[in-house]
């Protein structure tokens, strides 16, 4: 191989790499975008199942409205 040729090919990898840390940074971003949000659902499913074990979301037949065609 010449000189031009290995210089074209380091050229084109240099190139190439420069493409995969980008796309290894965005990979990085989305990936902790969606651990934030698996926090925070997993944080609210746990508020809710606390409350269900409370009773804080049982109704009271006492003060429901009956339904409209009685």
């Amino acid at each position: 191989m010449s000189s031009v040729e290995h210089n074209e090919r380091i050229d084109a990898l240099e190139t190439r790499v420069a493409y995969q840390d980008q796309t290894i940074e965005e990979l990085n971003a989305a990936l902790t975008a969606q651990w934030q949000s698996i926090d925070l659902l997993t944080k609210k499913l746990a508020m809710l199942e606390e409350q269900m074990r409370s009773g804080s979301y049982i109704a009271d037949p006492a003060t429901d409205r009956p339904p409209p065609h009685y």
